[in-house]
């Protein structure tokens, strides 16, 4: 949680502008804060080494333990190396971001089931531009990011009624997860390596 997402934002637009140019194996970053001031950030990086050595550099410990403050409380962080991307995974074109965190069962069935979905769910909601999901390290826990092209767009799709084929891929996939929590970034912070360049 944080009480300034301002300063919070300009904190990781400094990261950007400053840090970003030599992370080692970074290829992109999802964060924002939610209606309820919740923040949540997705970094990724080309490898678990990669991601300990920029944690290594020492410019990386100095900006983090002056963004640190801006926190209300401890913060949680999730190392995780059994990744998969959906829809070609994320894209700094979204212009909604929804995270969705919870418990799983059956990791490699549901890694299966949105394989399946992958092929037709792009026709039935062509709002979707991709997503990511991140198996936490004790396997049975997940957080999974859906990009969006709009928050309007978003929302009308999840009204639609999807075919017979579809709607069972996603019953089974909600019977095999629980605890489901989530943080709608309805002005996500999303950067990579290109859109650092250019910024």
């Amino acid at each position: 949680m944080t009480s300034d997402a301002e300063q919070l934002k300009r904190a990781f637009d400094r990261w950007d502008e400053q840090l970003a140019p030599n992370a080692i194996g970074w290829l992109g970053t999802t964060a924002g804060v939610n209606a309820d001031n919740q923040f949540i950030a997705l970094a990724r990086f080309g490898s678990a080494s990669d991601a300990q050595a920029n944690s290594d550099r020492p410019e990386q410990h100095d900006w983090w333990m002056q963004t640190s403050r801006l926190f209300d409380g401890d913060v949680t962080f999730h190392n995780c190396t059994h990744t998969s991307d959906f829809m070609g995974g994320g894209s700094d074109d979204a212009g909604f971001v929804q995270v969705i965190h919870g418990a799983v069962n059956d990791v490699p069935r549901m890694e299966a089931l949105q394989d399946r979905m992958e092929e037709t769910v792009g026709d039935f909601r062509p709002d979707i531009i991709g997503g990511r999901t991140a198996i936490h390290s004790d396997e049975a826990h997940f957080t999974e990011a859906m990009y969006f092209k709009s928050e309007a767009e978003a929302r009308q799709g999840e009204q639609k009624k999807p075919p017979e084929e579809l709607k069972a891929l996603f019953n089974e996939e909600t019977a095999m997860t629980s605890d489901l929590g989530y943080v709608d970034l309805a002005n996500p912070w999303l950067s990579s390596p290109a859109s650092a360049r250019s910024g």
